[in-house]
Parts: structure tokens; C-alpha cells; sequence
């Protein structure tokens, strides 16, 4: 068992990562208002296939829905508040949270891998173990075991949301 990640109130004037609370399914909108705004925005996505009544659908979805994640000083989030779509920061009472980098970078690494990826419900507690090969070498997530096989998660504490990556036994070890 591992202690849970401390989040912080940022003090400084340097760009931090925060979460953003959009309303529903407007993650994609939001993300392009705010590139329109030069406001550095990351929505990971991952590829949904899914079976409707009038057919099949597929295409990206965010891994978080209700999320995504922006890169500015905390100080200069009036523009990102004032977007349309834009519900609230996650943080404590008025005051945003920034997210640890490290969770920023292990969520850009497993996107832009195009890893088998997708959300998994959140861990609080559970084993750690360390990736030793592949393109997630070196990143550390919470094992687990699915009808599939082996899958890692990787989390976002700030706003209780994970993923899980499916990996080969061999590719893991305890960390």
C-alpha cells in the first residue's frame, strides 16, 4: 500500500496543471475555445466503439467525461472560467488544486502511444507496480486483473478518475 497523492494549493506564479469541470458532453467544445484562447488544454481521448440501435458508432471519446486539464498560472484563470461550457475548477472550496506533473505526463504518454486504453473506475488503494518495458517503461500504476488479463491503472487523484492499460505479465514488477 502506498499513501495517497497530496494535492496543493499552488503559491507560486508558474504554470501548474488543473483540472477543469465541464458541463456534460462539452469537453470538446471547451477544448477548442480555449486553444482558441492560447491556453495550453490537454483532453485525452480514447477510441470507443460502441453498438447503437441505428447502427454502430464509433470515434474518440475523453477518458475523463466531465474533465480536462489546462496549464496556466493559477492566477490567470478568469479566461478559462469565463468559457463557455466551463463549470468550475476542482480544487478546495474557491481555491483550484494543480494536478502533480507526473500524472499530467503518464496520461500524454499512454494517449499519444495509442495504447489500448480506457477508463477504469477509480483505486484508491492497491498494488503498485513499476512498468519495465514498452512505451510506459518506467511509469508506476495500481495492478489489476480484468476477464481480459492484466491491465495497470494509472490515476488522476485529483479528481478520482483512472484508466486502465492492458499489459503482458512480463511487462510489470512490484514496485
Amino acid at each position: 500500500m502506498t499513501a495517497p497523492t497530496t494535492y496543493r494549493i499552488p503559491t507560486s506564479r508558474k504554470p501548474e496543471w488543473f483540472a477543469v469541470h465541464t458541463w456534460s458532453k462539452h469537453e470538446k467544445s471547451v477544448f477548442e475555445q480555449l486553444r482558441q484562447k492560447n491556453v495550453e488544454t490537454f483532453l485525452p481521448l480514447y477510441h470507443l466503439s460502441k453498438r447503437w440501435r441505428n447502427g454502430q458508432q464509433s470515434g474518440p471519446v475523453p477518458l475523463f467525461p466531465g474533465y480536462l486539464f489546462v496549464r496556466i498560472d493559477v492566477q490567470d484563470r478568469l479566461p478559462v472560467l469565463q468559457t463557455s461550457g466551463v463549470a468550475r475548477f476542482v480544487g478546495f472550496g474557491q481555491t483550484p488544486a494543480a494536478v502533480p506533473d507526473n500524472e499530467i505526463a503518464q496520461l500524454e504518454v499512454a494517449v499519444a502511444n495509442k495504447l489500448n486504453i480506457s477508463p477504469h473506475p477509480f483505486l484508491a488503494v492497491g498494488d503498485r507496480v513499476a512498468i519495465k518495458r514498452g512505451p510506459l517503461a518506467g511509469l508506476t500504476g495500481i495492478l489489476t486483473r480484468e476477464k481480459q488479463g492484466l491491465r495497470v491503472v494509472l490515476s488522476v487523484g485529483l479528481i478520482s478518475r483512472s484508466i486502465s492499460v492492458e499489459l503482458s505479465t512480463a511487462d510489470v514488477e512490484c514496485d
